[in-house]
């Protein structure tokens, strides 16, 4: 390998590069193709990290018309087949390389469409704060979507300094995030922060999620030791934060980790989660093992585990009417999702066969 080589592998790697996706994109080396991450991504155009330095990317008009729905176009923390135009400090868009992370949600609105919050994530840091604002129900929304994406879960509670009872708060964590980390922090007062140095090793991908004013952007300042994130204070009244973060940014820590910020979500709407949904209420689905009947609803049947650990006080109410609702939620998406997959493959055979009237030869 030429030094050139060795120092445009090296670039990458900073950004997370690894070999699984150099398998991947090794046949579009070899047609002369060029690499890149996406560190932001604002209205279709992308900014990229490169051996070339940073470009400004975006996707060709082959990629945009092949593309079926959100997935198909590139968000932050992806990996891109670029032709870049160095001089230009541009580049153009041609393929995605396979995710092997990918963090999704409904976007918002009436529409069934996927929205992308970050991809090729090593571990996601749910972040949750310790004030007015603790939820549990919308920790495990949180924990549905981190298993589903194929990246570690973490949970992070911030704004310890405002807890009254942080035993309790910990119990109720501890009983809906069955085998997660947990770690205590007050960004604020820098403490607790040296527990999260293990997962910001060189090259590793931390993506921050949590509601707004939860305080991811004061945890990024504190990391990264400089103010890389505008912070707003706690409203009046409610203790809930002001909304800082607009938009989806991947930085570059001082130790050489790599950190996604993300807009807060307080209404996190779910998308498809099957393994996901298991990951999350896995002490509930070990329960139901043990039902008299397979198709046990959990509701009146004779022998049903689920109800039994209710009533000697083993399993929360509030926790298991929690997984009827979501269970419910996520059954009514995968019903839409289903409609608009059919409309989706209609409307890409409609293009097809008027490309193939276009292309016919005129007698």
């Amino acid at each position: 390998m030429n030094h050139q080589i060795k120092k445009a592998v090296s670039t990458l790697q900073t950004w997370g590069w690894d070999d699984t996706f150099a398998r991947h994109f090794a046949p579009f080396a070899e047609q002369g193709y060029s690499v890149g991450r996406v560190t932001l991504e604002h209205k279709r155009m992308y900014r990229l990290q490169s051996e070339h330095g940073e470009l400004l990317g975006e996707v060709t008009g082959k990629m945009r018309y092949e593309a079926t729905g959100r997935e198909d176009y590139p968000a932050v923390g992806d990996w891109v087949v670029i032709r870049p135009r160095a001089e230009e400090k541009k580049a153009t868009i041609h393929a995605l390389l396979p995710r092997k992370s990918k963090f999704s949600r409904k976007a918002a609105g009436e529409t069934v469409e996927e929205q992308i919050v970050a991809a090729n994530v090593d571990t996601v840091f749910l972040v949750n704060a310790l004030n007015n604002d603790f939820n549990i129900r919308r920790m495990e929304r949180y924990l549905i979507l981190a298993w589903e994406s194929g990246a570690m879960p973490v949970i992070v509670l911030s704004k310890a300094d405002l807890c009254d009872d942080l035993e309790a708060c910990l119990r109720e964590v501890e009983s809906v995030a069955i085998g997660v980390p947990v770690h205590v922090v007050s960004a604020e007062r820098g403490e607790g922060l040296e527990q999260l140095a293990p997962y910001l090793g060189a090259g590793q991908t931390v993506a921050l999620m949590g509601s707004s004013g939860v305080g991811k952007s004061t945890l990024i300042n504190k990391l990264s030791g400089s103010e890389m994130q505008r912070v707003s204070g706690v409203r009046e009244g409610d203790d809930r934060g002001r909304h800082t973060t607009t938009h989806r940014e991947l930085f570059q820590l001082p130790g050489g980790g790599l950190m996604i910020d993300t807009p807060g979500m307080r209404e996190l709407q779910l998308w498809e989660a099957d393994e996901g949904f298991r990951g999350a209420f896995d002490d509930i689905e070990s329960i139901a093992e043990s039902c008299r009947f397979n198709d046990c609803s959990h509701m009146r049947e004779p022998g049903c585990a689920v109800q039994e650990a209710i009533a000697d006080g083993t399993l929360e109410k509030a926790r298991f009417d929690s997984y009827l609702k979501l269970q419910r939620e996520l059954a009514h998406l995968a019903r839409k999702e289903d409609a608009r997959l059919q409309a989706a493959e209609k409307e890409k055979w409609k293009k097809v066969h008027m490309q193939m009237r276009q292309r016919k030869p005129k007698r």
